[in-house]
């Protein structure tokens, strides 16, 4: 019986379900088109096949560009660097080297609670999350706390630990986001604006219209009238603002997903 997740949930575990859900959807049943396409029902492309059955593939494209450009993402306002911002900057980075240097061995994250989001799923960057830090990270940022580790998996197979990923209330100001991390140094992002299948219909992740998927980060629905011409489930806000800190690695502030 599919679960029902509270308003709140976080990215990773929506991600993980999105990219689990199409994975399984994949192996079981033939990818399918929407009604409104033009090419016969059931037929698709050599793209949307491998979308399906890959999904995380798509997902990385999306990601991968102009985040501000994005029909999915709400960008904190681009501001200025100061000194004073390059400064605390500067500290937050070397204490969470200090703090996170622990997780370097991803079997210490694991025994406090941190756990890997879509295993199957092959992924650039692999986020480990502690829903316990998730919760805490609405009150007050803790650098050595984050919501997620962020890892890339080696060639021999190893986890190497490449940063944090820090959250805020998706009601958080400009101000409070600059609070926690200096926006003229690094810009938080907020999923917004997606169009997802309904809990008893999670099956129909792998649906495809046009040679782009119906739902998720990818699609271009993005407002609650197409979303509702698909009988999809809009949700305005998704997850909380979230930014990249890759601590271990020389371009800090860049996100990775």
């Amino acid at each position: 019986m599919p679960r029902a997740f509270p308003p709140s949930i976080t990215l990773t575990a929506f991600a993980a379900l999105a990219l689990n859900a199409s994975a399984v959807a994949a192996q079981a049943t033939t990818p399918h088109r929407h009604e409104s396409s033009d090419k016969p029902r059931g037929s698709q492309t050599v793209a949307e096949s491998g979308a399906a059955a890959d999904p995380s593939h798509a997902v990385h494209e999306a990601m991968s560009g102009d985040m501000a450009a994005n029909l999915h993402v709400r960008m904190s306002p681009a501001r200025i660097a100061t000194a004073k911002d390059s400064a605390r900057a500067n500290r937050l980075v070397a204490e969470a080297r200090v703090a996170l240097a622990k997780y370097k061995d991803v079997r210490v994250a694991e025994r406090e609670g941190y756990r890997m989001f879509a295993p199957n799923v092959p992924q650039p960057v692999y986020h480990f999350t502690s829903m316990g830090a998730a919760i805490g990270e609405h009150f007050r940022l803790d650098v050595g706390k984050p919501t997620s580790l962020l890892y890339k998996e080696e060639a021999d197979g190893t986890m190497r630990l490449i940063g944090a990923m820090y959250t805020a209330p998706r009601e958080a100001s400009p101000a409070e986001l600059n609070a926690r991390v200096p926006l003229g140094i690094a810009r938080w992002h907020l999923h917004t604006n997606m169009c997802v299948p309904k809990m008893t219909q999670l099956e129909r992740w792998v649906e495809f219209d046009g040679g782009k998927p119906v739902f998720g980060p990818v699609s271009p629905i993005a407002t609650r009238k197409a979303c509702d011409a698909v009988d999809g489930r809009f949700l305005p806000v998704v997850f909380n603002w979230m930014v990249h800190a890759n601590v271990f690695e020389s371009d800090v502030w860049e996100d990775h997903h």
